[in-house]
């Protein structure tokens, strides 16, 4: 029997189809009306933390896009050096300060954005939330279970609204994942499979930076995964009650065969396959290189230093609250990047793939993905290549979905998601894309329990480590 193609969309097809639904389904968000209505023709916005992501999504990105809208007050980092160059980069006029707590006494802000160090997160978010003010934080919210019931505390005791920059739950193609789940093709959901590949190029990079050390990161269980978690928690639609994990450090780190002090002073470069010439990046050499002398940070560090002590192998096994039962694995040092992403249900399956490179009709640049991931500027612009969704009801043939393909910008999502904060504007108030504290705590909860249990050898459970009672319906 030949298997039936969903001819009902189709690239071109979908286009004009989905784009007039989603026009006429616009609606005003009630998510973030304490944003909306601040006062003043324009938010006042500052931000602590000046690294890349910050400087590029949170604020070069916002100016062009939201400028309209939001005006910056303020720019916070320990490194006075960078805070100079973040000013020019993304183009803004305001005060830089190198002391938080002044910026928090003599800023006047409606809107305070979290990019710093994972490991310090709680302190400005918590210090945000304990002033009334709106907070949106980058993830993973935090990195151990302390911290993050002191954000859930403050959270409790404040005017203001901790939102969480989940820009995954926003990407085209998990959104479309979630309407089939929620549509019931495939029935209750019983088990997810999610396997998440790192190449060479960008999995290798975390090993260079900070997010190599436990301290600053809460290993990438928290910094990478809690992306990977939040998402997971979406789309079933329920809390994880228990995790059990497995993990080590056999590649990067104290394993490398020789090491240096970094990339530009190695005696190694003509032997080591990670090599990475920084000077290569002009943005990079300013933003970092250039201001190395101030804190001493590195971003081309030997990433087979022996200080590294995160995992660079993953597996967790997640139960959640309503029985579903997720296999999740991260991989830091494949040849190729992508995922595999699959939903049995009841009465049927749906999955979907990316990167895997024997499937794709069209391999990409190993080495350009992830700057393409983090591109804002070609949300918009469509590819020549779609995104291949596969679902199948028992007892009948399987049906294919050629889906439009979105890789920058996160799959799309980081504009649906400022829109949201921003404009008030939503897409679908049902499929419940905006994030708060506790969708924060849950996600960042799965990777704190499964670096315990990877530590200790042991099933962890959800509710030992914070006050909240996983729901069964997470919406409920």
């Amino acid at each position: 029997m030949n298997a039936i193609i969903d001819n009902e969309i189709t690239r071109r097809k979908f286009v004009k189809t989905t784009g007039a639904c989603i026009a006429a389904s616009m609606v005003i968000s009630p998510a973030f009306s304490a944003i909306l209505k601040s006062s003043g023709t324009k938010k006042r916005v500052a931000m602590v933390g000046t690294g890349s992501r910050g400087n590029s999504l949170y604020g070069k990105y916002l100016i062009e896009e939201y400028g309209d809208l939001v005006e910056f007050v303020g720019l916070c980092d320990i490194n006075k050096g960078r805070l100079e160059y973040s000013k020019k980069y993304i183009g803004v006029d305001c005060p830089v300060f190198t002391d938080f707590d002044k910026m928090l006494q003599t800023v006047e802000m409606d809107l305070l954005m979290v990019t710093t160090v994972d490991a310090t997160h709680h302190e400005f978010i918590i210090k945000g939330l304990n002033k009334h003010i709106n907070v949106v934080t980058e993830k993973p919210m935090t990195t151990d279970e302390k911290k993050c019931q002191s954000i859930i505390d403050a959270q409790r005791n404040s005017k203001g609204t901790l939102i969480m920059a989940f820009n995954y739950r926003y990407g085209k193609l998990f959104t479309k994942l979630k309407e089939i789940i929620d549509s019931k093709e495939i029935g209750d959901l019983i088990s997810v499979d999610l396997n998440w590949y790192l190449n060479t190029f960008h999995g290798a990079d975390y090993f260079r930076r900070w997010h190599g050390l436990r301290d600053k990161s809460g290993t990438l269980l928290l910094h990478k995964s809690a992306h990977h978690f939040d998402l997971l928690n979406w789309l079933i639609g329920s809390d994880p009650v228990e995790v059990y994990a497995n993990g080590a450090l056999e590649k990067y780190g104290k394993n490398g065969p020789f090491r240096g002090s970094n990339c530009r002073n190695c005696e190694h470069t003509k032997d080591c396959q990670f090599y990475w010439d920084i000077t290569k990046n002009q943005g990079y050499m300013d933003l970092y290189a250039a201001n190395e002398k101030y804190d001493g940070y590195l971003r081309d560090n030997c990433l087979y230093r022996e200080e590294i002590d995160i995992f660079d192998k993953m597996s967790v096994l997640i139960k959640y609250a309503n029985n579903v039962e997720v296999t999740y694995s991260l991989t830091t040092y494949s040849p190729f990047e992508g995922f595999r992403f699959a939903f049995n249900g009841k009465e049927g399956r749906l999955e979907t793939q990316e990167g895997i490179p024997w499937r794709d009709t069209a391999p990409e640049d190993q080495a350009k993905l992830h700057e393409k991931e983090m591109d804002n500027t070609s949300h918009t612009k469509q590819e020549h290549k779609y995104h291949e969704i596969v679902t199948q009801r028992n007892f009948e043939d399987y049906k294919r979905i050629e889906f439009p393909y979105v890789r920058s910008g996160h799959w799309g999502g980081d504009k649906l998601m400022f829109d949201e904060i921003f404009r008030g504007i939503s897409v679908n108030e049902s499929l419940h894309h905006p994030a708060n504290v506790r969708d924060g705590s849950m996600a960042v909860l799965i990777g704190i329990a499964a670096r315990k249990s990877i530590d200790e050898g042991i099933p962890v459970k959800i509710s030992d480590l914070t006050d909240l009672v996983p729901k069964i319906n997470k919406w409920a």
